[in-house]
Formats: structure tokens, sequence, C-alpha cells
């Protein structure tokens, strides 16, 4: 291939690579974000740093809230609808058991019902940190998409509310980690294993796109595993709706996952997310990207305008055949519905029926997360001293009466 990166310099997680935004990080997973040309963000791949659960772990800091001294206004309510209003539920009826990252903006907790006795996570948004950086529509485009989506192999939505300070966003809790964490941990992995989770991912782009959605930011990362290993397809703060026949312009996503025409600014369309999976496929069998990550979307996109993409021979010739379909840099002519998929030589005796698909257990991604080495993987190096210092009441059980109106907020207008 035109690069080489193993993954073992993937786990130095060099500066270069980076997922690149217009606005609103919302993946699980530490995230580093800086403003540049073309109004766009970016931060590491890989860098979904998710600590091992450590109960009663402190909660990090909301600086915004401690440097302002105020609260955002009452009124931004007005313009949150997605988000009903409530108070965060009471000390008897959810436990914080621990924190699973530390988010763009602020934690993701592990949570349990008491009533129900179920664990979720739940994502925490300060409402100054999403006005400063101009994410609210953003943020209000994920909530309105997931809560379209009903589908096996994508992460469900179980609620969203507000308090006064912050936006909650609650999920299922996957308690089997994500796919990064296993491909850290396996090396690679081998063609009769990727099958079956390019089956899984492929059938939950197509349900996507059956629905008019991108998702735009399709990685390791984003691909969380329940309990019996299936996947879940996660993190839609990225993801765009459109019409039929539709393009978006917007260059984001994660740098060594963008498709050419994403890379050059558009216009492009579903079949971006279809060239995200190739890469991926490609990084899971083996065991590094085809290419490695650039500090600029630039300087990318010339190394994959050059990249002969030339597979390794050890690939059989129905694998070999699917990346080269996926990895088409023509977005006309790449591999780009999910029928078009499942008719590939590959899948060949592969049902994509979701409930068989979900019969059994995946055991060898069973066999990965019971590994003694899991816990250090998963964390990747999460610096815990982020969490220091933190009033875990302050965050969660914030009051809900009206504030006198915020001067640097009454005149923020809503960014599409």
């Amino acid at each position: 291939m035109g690069g080489e990166l193993c993954k073992h310099a993937e786990r130095k997680e060099p500066a270069a690579q980076r997922r690149f935004s217009h606005g609103f990080l919302s993946g699980v997973g530490v995230s580093l974000a800086h403003r540049l040309t073309h109004s766009a963000v970016f931060s590491r791949p890989g860098g979904g740093n998710v600590p091992p659960p450590v109960p009663g772990l402190p909660l990090p800091p909301d600086a915004s809230a401690e440097t302002s001294g105020k609260s955002p206004p009452a009124f931004i309510a007005l313009f949150l609808p997605e988000f009903p209003h409530r108070n965060f539920p009471g000390r008897d009826d959810f436990q914080v058991l621990s924190f699973i990252a530390k988010g763009s903006y602020g934690p993701i907790l592990k949570v349990r019902d008491v009533g129900k006795d179920e664990t979720y996570a739940v994502k925490v948004l300060p409402k100054s940190s999403i006005f400063k950086e101009g994410a609210l529509q953003q943020s209000k485009e994920e909530v309105i998409i997931q809560r379209q989506l009903k589908h096996p192999f994508i992460h469900n939505l179980q609620d969203c509310w507000q308090t006064q300070r912050h936006l909650f966003i609650m999920w299922d809790f996957c308690s089997g980690g994500d796919l990064y964490t296993c491909w850290l941990l396996k090396g690679r992995f081998e063609e009769d294993e990727v099958r079956l989770l390019a089956a899984e991912l492929g059938s939950a782009l197509g349900f996507l796109h059956d629905l008019g959605i991108m998702h735009r930011d399709i990685k390791m990362e984003n691909v969380l595993l329940s309990d019996r290993g299936h996947l879940r397809l996660s993190d839609f703060g990225f993801s765009r709706r459109l019409k039929r026949g539709g393009r978006a312009f917007t260059i984001c996503g994660t740098i060594q996952y963008m498709a050419p025409e994403v890379l050059g600014g558009g216009p492009y369309s579903h079949a971006a997310d279809w060239w995200s999976l190739g890469v991926l496929l490609f990084a899971l069998v083996t065991g590094e990207f085809p290419l490695p990550a650039e500090p600029d979307h630039g300087d990318m996109l010339k190394k994959v305008t050059d990249c002969p993409y030339n597979l390794p021979t050890t690939f059989s010739s129905a694998l070999a055949l699917l990346l080269t379909e996926l990895l088409c840099k023509s977005p006309l002519s790449r591999l780009r519905n999910l029928d078009s998929l499942k008719t590939q030589a590959f899948f060949r005796g592969t049902s994509f029926d979701s409930y068989i698909l979900q019969k059994a257990p995946v055991r060898f991604i069973q066999e990965l997360r019971s590994r003694p080495d899991w816990a250090n993987k998963s964390s990747r190096g999460a610096a815990m001293e982020h969490f220091d210092n933190f009033d875990c009441d302050q965050i969660l059980h914030s009051p809900t009466t009206p504030t006198e109106l915020s001067p640097t907020l009454t005149s923020v207008g809503l960014k599409s």
C-alpha cells in the first residue's frame, strides 16, 4: 500500500491523527479540539480514551461556569425543545457508578436506574460550552436523528433532558467496550471474523442511508460492543440528513477514514461512509491503516489521491475485490449501498438478517474482552487528573430557577 502505519505507531497518537468537524465533537472519549481554516475542528482517531470504571471517582471541573459566575439564561430552553426541562433524577433514583470517558464538553457517566435496575451511559454537556462553540444546532440534530434510529446494530438512545446549566443525553450502556480496543489487543482479524463484523456494520449503514442519514464518522472507536460481542454503531454528532440528490460540503470526520471527496471539501453524499467502511475493514484485516495520517486535510487529500491502493497478496480474491470497490476514489463508481455489499463474493453464504446475525454470541470478541490487559488497553493512557476536584452534585443536580440573562448569550445566533 501507499503508506505504512502499524498499530504500534497508532497507539502513540501523534498530533497528525485528528478528527475534523465544523462543530460538536460528541465522540465517547477524550477529544482535542482546535479551530482551523474553513471552520474545521479536529482531534485524534484512537483518542477515545475510556478509563476503566472506578466507582466514586470525582468528575471533571466545569471551568466555564466557574469563570463566568453565571448560568445560561432561561430563554435558552426555548431553542432546545428536543430536551425536556427537568432536574437530574435524585440520588435515590439514579446512582452514578463511574466515569466512562471525558467527552469534548463534559463527562460521560455510567449510571444505574435504581427503579428499573438498568445501567446506562449519560453524556453531560454544559450549555455554556455548546453556545461558545456554536454547536447548538448540531447537538439538537444529533438527538433528532437518533430518535429515528431503532436498529439492532445501532446504539440506542434512551432519553435526553436539560437542567438550567446542562444538557443530558442517555444511551444503553455497552459493556463490551469498543472495536478499537479489540484491534489494539488482537493485532489483526481473520477474514471470517471480519466477514461477520462487516455484515453487521454494513447492515447498520444501509439502514441509515435508507433514511437519508449520513454518519460521517465511521471508525473503530465509534463501533461499540454489546456483552454478546455484537456491534452497536454510535456517535451521531457529525451526522447529517440529506434529501434525495442532496450533497454536503463540510469537511468532517476522522482524517484517516475520510473519503477523498470529503477531504476536498465536497460535494459528497452517502458514498463517503462506504469509503470509511473500506478503511476500517482494511485496518482490521491487516493491523494497519492504508495510509498514515497527515496533519492537514489538504496534505491528506494529496496522499489519498496519489496512493495506488495496492492490496496485500495475502488477501483472498473475494476480500481484495470488496476492498477495491469500497476504496474506489470515484464516489460514482464506488460500492455505495447495502444491496451491492450483499452481492459481493466475500459474503457468499452470509446472512444479513439481523436476527440470525445476533443469534449466537461473537466468541472472538468475548475472548478479547476477558483478557487481563483489556482495562489498560481500553483506557489508552487517559489522564485521570482531568477528573480531579469536581463537585458531582453541582453538575448533576443544578437548579432550574431562572437567573439573570447573560449579556454574552442574549445575542447568540443559531448556527446551521
